[in-house]
């Protein structure tokens, strides 16, 4: 066989590994992230299961079918949120940072729809968390998804968040809740580090590979 005709054998050779090798990996992710999705879909079906358990054993838990509607749309809309940005990622940091901002904005809904954070859930100055929520969906609009945007984003969520203490102290909010304005200063400090968490993910994404984030 002449030389140039083996070069070409061995040439093709290795692109027809390297492609197979790049299917393996790639067959080999889509299962992971397979794995994960069927284990995020269960946790959220797990955590619906949690108060109709406790209900069965305790008074003090009382929800009815409008609870659960509403608990399971959170969820699912959760989820589907997380599905349809997370696939457009680049890297896992991408898919972390998503994850983190999404499961920070579930829990602040829930919380502040189930018992109010300032006060109780009839407290007019808990709707300003719809708008630190409102922040976060507009920058991500703006953003188109990408990691830079989407760092700045969330650095800017997790402003508006520790805002709203800020702003219920300087109109003189009287109600506090049991928790009082401590406790409330405490509880926004959690959400703050989950957003500011969330950016720094998004930062590092960036840092790690091209915007793919986009769409």
């Amino acid at each position: 066989m002449p030389l140039t005709g083996r070069l070409s054998y061995v040439e093709i050779s290795l692109i027809h590994g390297g492609k197979t090798m790049a299917g393996n990996m790639e067959n080999g992710g889509g299962r992971r992230g397979s794995r994960w999705r069927i284990a995020a879909w269960t946790g959220a079906a797990l955590i619906l299961l949690v108060p109709l358990v406790a209900m069965q054993f305790t008074d003090e838990v009382v929800w009815d079918v409008a609870d659960f509607v509403f608990a399971g749309a959170l969820l699912f809309g959760a989820g589907l949120t997380y599905e349809l940005v997370a696939r457009k990622a680049g890297n896992i940091a991408y898919r972390a940072a998503v994850g983190v901002a999404v499961a920070a904005a579930l829990i602040l809904v829930w919380v502040n729809g189930a018992v109010g954070i300032i006060g109780n859930e009839g407290n007019p100055a808990n709707l300003m968390y719809f708008g630190v929520l409102a922040v976060g969906i507009i920058g991500a609009l703006i953003a188109r998804f990408q990691h830079n945007g989407m760092a700045r984003t969330l650095f800017a969520t997790a402003l508006a968040q520790a805002l709203v203490p800020v702003i219920a102290l300087t109109i003189k909010v009287t109600s506090w809740g049991a928790a009082g304005v401590f406790g409330v200063l405490v509880l926004n400090a959690f959400f703050v580090m989950l957003f500011v968490v969330s950016a720094l993910l998004f930062r590092k994404a960036a840092r790690g590979g091209p915007e793919r984030g986009a769409v």
